[in-house]
């Protein structure tokens, strides 16, 4: 005989294992078995249980993972990048093309090259052209290693090598970068060459040379400024490659202005 709660339920007629069922699960129980209000309760509520757990796991499973801090930036770097060149498309783009012309390594290096014939210069340009090589060497490696492609609004672009296809660092604002770094950390040495270069009859003094080197250094740093920020604007790169290779130039600048120069 089973007793539930003061209830007697009798097996069926030949069933030799009595049994209840609760919410489809079969529960074999002695005959003349008894159960008091709290043993019932827990009886009654295990397959409750046993569903929220499992619905809990499913839950668990179905929900897809957070994003890491390196993905919400690239999806911010993204975002912000197409918003700028949406939003400066008013701009003529041959002068962004100019910029990018006059910050190409196929124009930058042979004007270095073509300017080593003045013994006044050299102490300039040959760290100068060093720095340079150095600077295309690392730009290179850490676009083969990181291999970011560049944005799909980019077009228009001729590629001069195969590693060019991927987008950070830009290699357009770290050699600017430096090149504008190094002038100004050899103000002084850009002083003396000007000095040489100068003809005895010349009526300009210290003076007037220092203010012309002022002068010759912040017009490299704004052509440098501006055509890192065409980058952006023509959708060769991300704000993040364009500032990851400047930092790079700057950095090449210290190094080569303070080891290499002499």
């Amino acid at each position: 005989m089973l007793k539930f709660m003061g209830q007697d339920q009798t097996p069926a007629s030949g069933d030799p294992f009595p049994c209840t069922h609760f919410f489809g699960i079969s529960i074999f129980i002695p005959d003349d078995t008894v159960f008091t209000g709290e043993e019932e309760k827990k009886v009654t509520e295990q397959p409750a249980s046993m569903d929220r757990d499992q619905s809990s796991v499913a839950t668990t499973a179905t929900e897809p993972p957070s994003p890491t801090l390196l993905s919400r930036l690239v999806i911010l770097d993204t975002t912000l990048s197409l918003h700028l060149h949406t939003l400066f498309q008013p701009l003529p783009r041959s002068l962004l093309k100019t910029l990018e012309l006059a910050g190409d390594g196929r124009f930058f290096f042979p004007v270095a090259v073509s300017l080593l014939y003045s013994s006044s210069l050299r102490p300039i340009l040959i760290p100068l052209l060093i720095g340079s090589l150095l600077d295309l060497l690392l730009v290179g490696v850490i676009k083969y290693i990181v291999r970011r492609p560049r944005p799909v609004y980019n077009k228009g672009m001729h590629l001069t090598v195969t590693i060019d296809h991927w987008s950070f660092p830009s290699g357009h604002s770290s050699r600017v970068c430096f090149v504008a770094a190094f002038s100004y950390l050899s103000s002084a040495l850009i002083g003396e060459a000007v000095v040489r270069l100068k003809s005895p009859e010349s009526r300009f003094g210290s003076d007037d040379s220092g203010k012309a080197v002022d002068f010759i250094v912040l017009i490299v740093c704004l052509w440098s400024a501006a055509t890192s920020i065409s980058r952006v604007l023509l959708g060769r790169h991300f704000v993040f490659d364009v500032v990851s290779g400047a930092c790079l130039g700057v950095l090449e600048a210290l190094f080569v202005f303070h080891f290499l120069r002499h």
